[in-house]
């Protein structure tokens, strides 16, 4: 990994260039995602159909035949290894716990004059979950994203997983079924967005859209925002660990690989006043990279968008941290606590030499859908809140209306829009009004 020293003069301009992400947008992955949006809005579950063959390698008659049933979901939470259900229901319940804490209840007060005023919390009525399918496996995006919205209240959860040649993985079905998922699609990339956006003969539209996806997924969801909701458009994974020098240098090396795994363009940050404690972490990175299963993606990720960052304290360390606004910080450090009124920005804080990142990936509780690519600065983790919806409550007394209506009329007035003007004049008492 490449060193930085905030000492240096070209610090800033050199942790900017390292730490810059702008994706390139492909004009020929933006052009085909518009064609397949075009096509199942006006066609369907035909232009459905003929994508699944397509790009899945799926053929099927009727997208009635790409959906799991419950049976089917039953059969891979029945059929999958024991230590992996329990494994599942043990994060379940964590995942489930943690956000019920995160669970808005509307209220309404009165004023001096009687006025009620307030705010009414629902829950969205459909939320549609997009998880990562084929080789890949990712039961944790299923709890991650279907659980909040369970917990919220949302009235039915769709399900999208892409199924390549028809693969398709029981973890992931013994997850939505745990999660309590309503229905699941084998389809998968911008289609089954655009099928989630637009809706079809078979699949209904959704009020929002969450979850993972690669470039043609994420493509699919900037241009569906503002038709539906979207979660966020998330860039690659980052991790930034702050050290004071006490965590071993093994767990930390690890905790880095644990990012850069992800794939070639994740960034992987370390940040500690101790020079040598920085020699210690680079001597188990050479030692432990060498049997990585992911070797040559960790390896990539951390000579391209790694660094170890000799800071003057861990107090400008935190100053690096909040310009960065990392989607994970790692605060490996004796006195978490101390630190942690000085953070601004971060997606998700992990506190403490024994906590590392995956914890929060599996099974701490709290959700793994997190703001990338300084984003951090003004966004929030995916949660309860992101599905449900706050509506404001008004509600005039006679008295209240009187002085209401006067400063309304006035500001009404002020602005030219006599009918917002004599709407609120007409309520007046006679002769109070025009």
């Amino acid at each position: 990994m490449r060193r930085l020293d905030t000492r240096q003069a070209d610090f800033s301009a050199r942790l900017e260039e390292l730490t810059a992400w702008q994706e390139e947008l492909d004009q020929s992955v933006n052009q085909t995602v518009t064609e397949v949006l075009a096509e199942i809005a006006r066609r369907g579950d035909v232009a459905l159909l003929e994508y699944t063959a397509r790009f899945d390698r799926l053929q099927a008659e009727s997208v009635a035949e790409l959906e799991v049933s419950r049976e089917r979901q039953l059969a891979a939470l029945e059929g999958i290894e024991l230590a992996h259900r329990q494994a599942l229901e043990y994060a379940a319940g964590r995942i489930r716990a943690y956000h019920e804490h995160q669970l808005q209840e509307s209220w309404q007060y009165q004023d001096e004059s009687g006025n009620l005023l307030g705010q009414q919390i629902t829950p969205l009525e459909r939320a549609g979950i997009y998880v990562p399918g084929g080789k890949a496996s990712y039961p944790s995006s299923v709890l991650m994203n279907a659980m909040p919205a369970k917990v919220a209240g949302v009235s039915e959860i769709i399900m999208v997983v892409p199924a390549p040649a028809g693969e398709l993985n029981d973890l992931v079905l013994a997850a939505a079924c745990i999660a309590g998922v309503d229905r699941v699609f084998t389809i998968g990339g911008a289609q089954a967005v655009a099928a989630l956006a637009y809706g079809t003969e078979t699949i209904p539209t959704v009020d929002k859209i969450v979850g993972p996806g690669n470039i043609y997924v994420a493509t699919a969801k900037r241009q569906v925002f503002g038709r539906v909701g979207i979660d966020m458009v998330a860039g690659p994974s980052e991790i930034l660990v702050i050290c004071d020098g006490i965590t071993a240098p093994d767990w930390v090396a690890m905790d880095l690989f644990s990012q850069a795994e992800h794939d070639e363009n994740a960034q992987s940050l370390l940040l500690c006043p101790d020079g040598d404690y920085l020699d210690a972490v680079q001597a188990s990175i050479d030692r432990l990279l060498p049997d990585m299963e992911r070797a040559d993606i960790i390896r990539a990720s951390l000579e391209s968008r790694g660094a170890m960052i000799l800071t003057r304290d861990l107090e400008e360390a935190v100053a690096v941290c909040n310009r960065l606004a990392p989607e994970h910080l790692e605060l490996s450090v004796a006195d978490p606590q101390a630190l942690l009124p000085s953070v601004r920005h971060a997606g998700a804080i992990f506190m403490g030499p024994y906590t590392s990142e995956s914890l929060g990936d599996y099974c701490a509780g709290p959700n793994h859908v997190l703001p990338t690519s300084r984003s951090a600065r003004f966004s929030s983790p995916l949660g309860v809140y992101d599905f449900q919806k706050r509506s404001s409550l008004i509600m005039c007394s006679e008295q209240g209306v009187q002085e209401l209506g006067q400063v309304a009329s006035v500001l009404a007035r002020g602005e030219s829009l006599t009918a917002h003007a004599r709407s609120a004049e007409l309520r007046l008492r006679k002769g109070d009004g025009e």
